[in-house]
């Protein structure tokens, strides 16, 4: 029996200049809102207060922003790091040009800007990978920019790796 097991894409397969388009998308209500905002610690009235929030600008509470770069990043795993990414290495440019609202659906893409061999791991990769997080009515309301060391394809694996 064939066994197949679910994995993102080792460093070889990655290919710079390639926009990953991740499936499913995530609708984000006000319990995750909640929940995310108390466990952070973070009582920003504009994420808990109906209230307070209704008088400004918005009209309503906004989504925690962290709370959005944390689901934009999480939309990519099953594609593209799900087993095979070693660690985060860093943030680099990050920005939230339009408010996410509770009830609004997230979707995310992944373009990958530049790799190269990692200098001290000779097993594994260096990508910078560019995040960027769509609502349902396709306007950016986010993107990052992470850095991410990245498995290679292990010796003698059977994985046929693309080059790029």
């Amino acid at each position: 029996m064939t066994r197949i097991q679910q994995r993102g894409l080792y460093f070889e397969e990655l290919q710079t200049g390639v926009v990953y388009v991740h499936s499913p998308g995530r609708t984000v209500g006000e319990a995750d809102n909640t929940l995310f905002s108390t466990l952070t610690m973070n009582p920003q009235s504009l994420h808990l207060d109906a209230a307070a929030s209704a008088s400004t600008e918005f009209g309503e509470r906004l989504v925690n922003s962290l709370m959005t770069m944390s689901i934009m990043v999480g939309l990519s795993v099953a594609q593209l790091t799900q087993a095979t990414t070693v660690a985060n290495l860093g943030f680099g440019e990050i920005a939230f040009p339009a408010p996410v609202l509770i009830g609004d659906t997230l979707y995310a893409e992944t373009e990958v800007l530049s790799k190269r061999d990692s200098r001290s791991r000779p097993d594994n990769g260096v990508v910078v990978f560019q995040h960027r997080a769509l609502n349902q009515k396709g306007v950016l309301v986010a993107r990052a920019d992470r850095t991410a060391l990245m498995l290679r394809v292990p010796a003698g694996s059977g994985d046929s790796a693309a080059t790029g």
